[in-house]
């Protein structure tokens, strides 16, 4: 599927594990630079680190 997001920035909040950390890796397939969200520095982070692992672009956000 071609979301057509390429250059797009996208925040995704609550994405440190479960259901948000799932849009985010979809997000970067398509082409997304992602925001990875959450309160918990370290999964956080190593979500940011999965997402990159997958190939996508991300920054980790910590609140």
């Amino acid at each position: 599927m071609d979301l057509e997001l390429d250059g797009k920035v996208a925040l995704v909040t609550g994405s440190s594990k479960g259901i948000g950390e799932g849009i985010a890796y979809g997000l970067a397939r398509e082409g997304a630079v992602v925001i990875v969200h959450g309160r918990n520095k370290v999964k956080t982070e190593a979500a940011a680190h999965n997402v990159i692992a997958e190939g996508g672009h991300t920054s980790a956000l910590v609140t």
